[in-house]
């Protein structure tokens, strides 16, 4: 009897035991698996060691290449796509010699005399109609005003030319009709008197011709008077013809509106100042030494050497060689600089567009006002070494190196740095890197990467060389 309830009891304590493990196998079944496939994984490993056996001499694994471990810590593959995404460039390095140059602080300025051209009033008058715009392009000869003349001196001249005109045709056909006549009617005294007296009236229309044309009228002008018997209302004032020369350089110049002075309506006097045209084809540089430095500009400048100039808001990429012109034959009484002038030629960027005149709006390259720098040479050169950009070095403590290219293979090489500024560094090289495909660009970004792939942080502006 006992035996059957001892029985029963361990059935119901099973049942139960079942009905618990149902209701809760959400919970020990997932922690269950990973035991055993964490044990069946230990075993797979314990079979492996028993199988082989580490090398003694380097203490890597059998199957494991030890260049390819070292090839991880100094070497980079990258794709195509990896490259463009970095901006890479390479180049083939090559040896040169360097200078140290010292950077002064420059301005671009326009030629005194040369670069601005004024428009003034030939006469007094009211300005009818003013045919350009500030920033327009134009070209000699083009209307920029018209002019309503009521200038008291050239109105009377022109009155009087008009009726010394009419006077001579007068005197003409008097002539004509006694020559007609004939001497033996007429007395020849009196053809020789109105000879005389067409002889007067041509006089005082070329005085007044030559008149006109001092007043500020041109030829044309003055003969489409003398043929339409009209007098001239108003007159055009045009662009004037280009300056000869051209400053010695090989450019296009063309104008452009600088300035507008007056408003239509507007009563002008002569002489008076209409507006500004500026030909910026061609400029200065206007640099500020120290009087120190006078002695190597004039050796510059007599030696025909170039001075290279960067824009202090653009790329050393932007960078032109120009010629030294003169040096200041005095010091700045405030800043006790010593200016000294170099000749930019200047080009066309842009045009905006066409305006109804058949015009169009100029941009230039550089302007005046702009800021540049301006490299002076100095003594302390280095001879047959690598000069390399700033984004081809990476700097790491006191350590520094460039990427030499292989294919798509980039192996660190660490160098010595001789010099160093924002445009340039120079490096020794013994003969390990002349004639080699180098990083010019993006060397920065492959030090990144180099370390993520040997596994170690990076401090995102540790050795950051820009």
């Amino acid at each position: 009897m006992k035996k059957k309830t001892a029985t029963t009891a361990s059935v119901f304590v099973l049942i139960g035991l079942a009905t618990a493990a149902a209701l809760t196998y959400g919970y020990w079944l997932p922690v269950l698996r990973e035991y055993f496939v964490s044990m069946q994984g230990r075993n797979e490993q314990a079979d492996t060691l028993d199988g082989d056996t580490a090398d003694p001499v380097t203490d890597t694994p059998p199957g494991h290449d030890s260049s390819q471990a070292a090839e991880s810590e100094d070497s980079l593959h990258l794709s195509p796509e990896a490259r463009q995404n970095i901006g890479l460039t390479t180049a083939v390095a090559s040896r040169q010699d360097f200078t140290r140059t010292v950077a002064v602080p420059a301005v671009v300025v326009e030629r005194p005399g040369h670069s601005q051209i004024e428009i003034t009033a030939p006469m007094t008058g009211v300005i009818k109609n003013i045919f350009i715009q500030e920033g327009m392009s134009e070209q000699p000869e083009d209307n920029l005003f018209s002019l309503r003349l009521t200038h008291e001196d050239v109105v009377a001249a022109q009155r009087d030319f008009l009726k010394f005109l009419q006077e001579r045709d007068v005197i003409q056909r008097e002539i004509d009709r006694l020559k007609k006549i004939g001497t033996d009617i007429i007395p020849e005294r009196r053809v020789i008197e109105q000879q005389y007296q067409y002889d007067k009236a041509e006089a005082s229309i070329k005085a007044l011709e030559q008149s006109l044309i001092l007043h500020g009228l041109t030829p044309e002008q003055v003969e489409t008077i003398a043929r339409t018997r009209d007098v001239l209302k108003e007159i055009s004032i045009v662009a004037p013809e280009y300056e000869e020369g051209g400053g010695g350089q090989n450019i296009e110049p063309v104008y452009h509106v600088q300035q507008i002075s007056v408003n239509r309506g507007q009563s002008v006097v002569a002489g008076q100042k209409l507006g500004t045209l500026a030909n910026h084809s061609l400029l200065f540089v206007e640099g500020q030494a120290f009087e120190e430095d006078a002695k190597r500009l004039v050796n510059a400048m007599n030696s025909g050497q170039n001075l290279k100039v960067v824009p202090v808001s653009g790329p050393a990429a932007q960078a032109s060689d120009l010629k030294l012109l003169f040096v200041a034959d005095h010091v700045e009484q405030q800043s006790r600089a010593l200016n000294f002038y170099l000749l930019l030629p200047n080009r066309r960027v842009d045009q905006s567009g066409d305006v109804s005149s058949g015009s169009a709006f100029l941009s230039w390259k550089f302007r005046p006002g702009q800021r540049m720098e301006i490299q002076l040479p100095t003594d302390e050169t280095w001879q047959d070494q690598l000069v390399l950009p700033p984004e081809a070095v990476v700097v790491e403590g006191p350590s520094a190196f460039v990427f030499k290219q292989s294919g798509n293979h980039f192996e660190r090489v660490e160098v010595r740095t001789l010099y160093r500024d924002k445009n340039v560094v120079v490096v020794e090289d013994e003969g390990q890197l002349a004639g080699k495909t180098l990083v010019m660009s993006g060397a920065y970004e492959m030090y990144l990467a180099l370390k993520n792939q040997a596994g170690g942080g990076v401090d995102p502006q540790h050795g950051h060389s820009h």
